[in-house]
């Protein structure tokens, strides 16, 4: 019955998502929770593959995320808002490795916020919140990652 409900419920997101996709591939920097280079490409007119590369002062961590965009604020077109899943790995430079148990990391990303194309500019901003699960490495919940990024669009 989960499956079933959770079948048509990816289905009916995505019917109610209108095409609008205003640019196919970005590049870009995302702030706070490290310093993060990105690269966003379109597969379809709705879905999206990111990559993310973040580094602090404690490592560096790679992410790949999948998300699904929708364009339901017909008044401001260039608005819209996604959300998907995704993977991450992560390795600790070597003075943290006994703290954290590992010298890498790997789990699961989740992704949600909004994204906006400016009109007359290839600039494109996003805000989001991307909490993640540890499953090797330091395992648990991280609630902290996300942020604002600023893209150039081609």
């Amino acid at each position: 019955m989960k499956k079933i409900f959770l079948f048509a419920l990816v289905i009916s997101i995505s019917i109610m998502a209108n095409a609008q996709k205003t640019y196919d591939h970005s590049i870009g920097i995302k702030v706070p929770g490290g310093f993060s280079g990105i690269y966003k490409k379109f597969i379809t007119e709705n879905n999206n593959i990111e990559a993310l590369l973040t580094a602090w002062n404690k490592g560096f961590r790679l992410t790949g995320l999948y998300e699904i965009n929708f364009y339901t604020f017909n008044k401001v077109p260039e608005l819209s808002w996604f959300a998907g899943p995704g993977a991450h790995i992560g390795f600790w430079k070597s003075q943290f490795k006994d703290s954290y148990g590992s010298s890498a990391d790997i789990g699961i990303d989740g992704i949600i916020g909004l994204d906006y194309k400016f009109k007359n500019a290839p600039i494109n901003v996003s805000a989001d919140w991307q909490p993640s699960v540890t499953l090797v490495g330091n395992a648990g919940f991280t609630p902290a990652y996300g942020g604002i990024a600023v893209r150039y669009i081609f």
